[in-house]
């Protein structure tokens, strides 16, 4: 198998846990918050099982592996950060998907990449070289956003959308705070301890009878917490083998076309023109700013 095949098989993780999330989620009985505590706990379980069976296997991904240097001050408070981040992407991101259609908040989603690249470009010095070009881009993307919620000469942004725009945000504060502290874990000792941490928080926070869900529910939960699992072991993999820019590009490029073939055929969302021709323009955003940055 070639190694750029990874990444595709990542895509495809990625497509099919967001529609699968969509389908439990627009259950009527299903509360996203409490959705949000019981998948984090699906995800906890099911990454430290793959931990024990397979991190001997692939020790520089899926072993247990902390620095010390993580108990630092600063680097507890980084991490906290990132839980925190976490937390509010998620639950936003939950809600827009549960009240939303998949094909509406796609192209809001595609805006993850840029924010991240202008975060970075704000925050850190050594990512201001393209300067002039990622803004360029970022504004690009913005305006197609815009233009794709005109209806009737005004301007339409729903709650809904809203909240996927703000999960697109903290989703990119959380990835450039991790940056920070990534390297102090193996990939999977990161993503265990984030979503542990946003499990008893969650927990506390929203106290979920868990007796309240179906079992067809749970069954849900796991397999969808089953497929994220996948899905960021994929994602490792491509980074250490075939690069960030390669698996970062071919997710970019991939995902939202298998978003929207299963989305129509297993949601019945047919995507409208505005929807397929903004996430095309902002996908070239995405390259683009990639590219040069």
């Amino acid at each position: 198998m070639k190694i750029p095949f990874i990444p595709f098989l990542g895509a495809i993780a990625e497509a099919a846990g967001t529609v699968y999330e969509k389908i439990i989620l627009r259950k009527k009985k299903v509360d996203y918050k409490a959705y949000n505590v019981f998948s984090f706990l699906s995800i906890t379980i099911i990454t430290t099982l793959v931990m024990l069976i397979l991190g001997n296997f692939l020790p520089a991904i899926l072993s247990f592996k902390i620095s010390s240097e993580a108990l630092q001050l600063k680097n507890i408070l980084f991490m906290l950060g990132v839980i925190i981040f976490s937390i509010a992407a998620n639950l936003t991101l939950f809600y827009a998907t549960k009240w939303e259609k998949i094909t509406t908040i796609m192209p809001i989603k595609l805006l993850q990449p840029l924010f991240t690249i202008l975060l970075a470009f704000i925050f850190f010095a050594s990512e201001r070289e393209a300067g002039m070009k990622i803004l360029i881009a970022s504004l690009i993307a913005s305006l197609t956003l815009v233009f794709s919620h005109i209806k009737k000469h005004h301007f339409e942004l729903n709650k809904y959308s809203i909240s996927a725009l703000l999960a697109s945000l903290f989703f990119a504060i959380e990835l450039v705070i991790s940056k920070q502290i990534l390297p102090l874990y193996t990939p999977i000792t990161f993503y265990l301890v984030r979503c542990f941490f946003i499990f008893v928080i969650t927990l506390i926070i929203f106290r979920p009878d868990f007796k309240s869900e179906s079992k067809n529910v749970w069954k849900g939960i796991i397999i969808t917490g089953a497929i994220w699992v996948l899905y960021r072991i994929l994602l490792y993999y491509g980074f250490i083998h075939s690069g960030v820019i390669v698996t970062t590009l071919l997710l970019s490029l991939v995902t939202p076309i298998f978003i929207y073939i299963f989305s129509y055929l297993i949601l019945h969302e047919k995507p409208s023109w505005r929807n397929i021709i903004s996430a095309v323009i902002i996908l070239a955003c995405v390259i683009y700013a990639t590219l040069t940055s």
